[in-house]
């Protein structure tokens, strides 16, 4: 089969160890070859479950305290000439506890952006993308209308290079939000919008990244958080973002 070279190239694709031409070259057959599209897809869902299960016993914020109360159990009575060792013993706590905050933090941020970006590849690979087909935004934003608990703006593209193809339902952390899509050249975006809810742990502020071979950026906007995500090149990503912000706070 033609692919066969290609589907040999899967895994070091998803790691994104290709030289540049051969990484270009993959990105442009995977958006042509659904069933190499597929396996791409089932090779990062490995890979995300492999982390994920090496990190399932991290351990959690509890440890501080079950820690303070061992440390309380045994200490006698202070002493003027020992409270160095207790101060040091208490910071080396604190700093145990952020170090496990924010290394479980920063899991739940990766393992988010994994989900969104296989559901990305999932969409890309499926023979119907979206729920609703249309380029006019007044057709596909009334769409979502009592299928998810918001509502957002989209922009006006005339004069722009990106064209929308239209949107589906897509669920993070079993909440619905909306997946749209739009084209650029022969690039797919897909543009993510769910409820900023205060136990996901991602930034106030603005994000730029990159994701196995894939741009991302995300921000929130009012009570919505935004992911943009896919395998145009960062500027791109960018441009399109800014006409999501552009719209949304006018």
């Amino acid at each position: 089969m033609a692919c066969d070279s290609w589907r040999s190239k899967i895994e070091a694709y998803a790691d994104a160890e290709l030289s540049a031409d051969d990484m270009r070259g993959m990105g442009d057959h995977l958006r042509a070859c659904a069933p190499c599209a597929l396996d791409l897809l089932g090779s990062v869902q490995l890979k995300r479950a492999v982390k994920t299960a090496g990190t399932r016993f991290q351990p959690s914020l509890a440890l501080r305290h079950r820690v303070e109360k061992e440390l309380e159990a045994k200490s006698t009575p202070a002493q003027p000439w020992n409270w160095m060792p207790k101060k040091a013993a208490a910071a080396a706590l604190v700093v145990v506890a952020l170090l496990l905050f924010y290394g479980w933090s920063s899991s739940q941020q990766a393992q988010a952006f994994a989900e969104l970006t296989d559901l990305h590849v999932a969409t890309l690979a499926s023979s119907t993308p979206v729920d609703v087909v249309s380029t006019d935004r007044h057709t596909v934003k009334p769409w979502f209308q009592g299928k998810i608990p918001f509502t957002f703006n989209l922009p006006e593209l005339a004069g722009t290079p990106f064209t929308l193809e239209g949107g589906r339902l897509a669920y993070l952390d079993q909440a619905p939000g909306a997946e749209l899509i739009y084209k650029i050249g022969n690039h797919r975006i897909s543009v993510f919008i769910f409820q900023n809810r205060s136990d996901r742990r991602f930034p106030p502020g603005d994000s730029r990244s990159r994701r196995l071979t894939f741009n991302v950026e995300t921000w929130t906007d009012d009570d919505l958080r935004y992911f943009v995500i896919g395998d145009a090149d960062a500027d791109t990503i960018h441009k399109l973002s800014e006409l999501l912000k552009t719209v949304s706070r006018s």
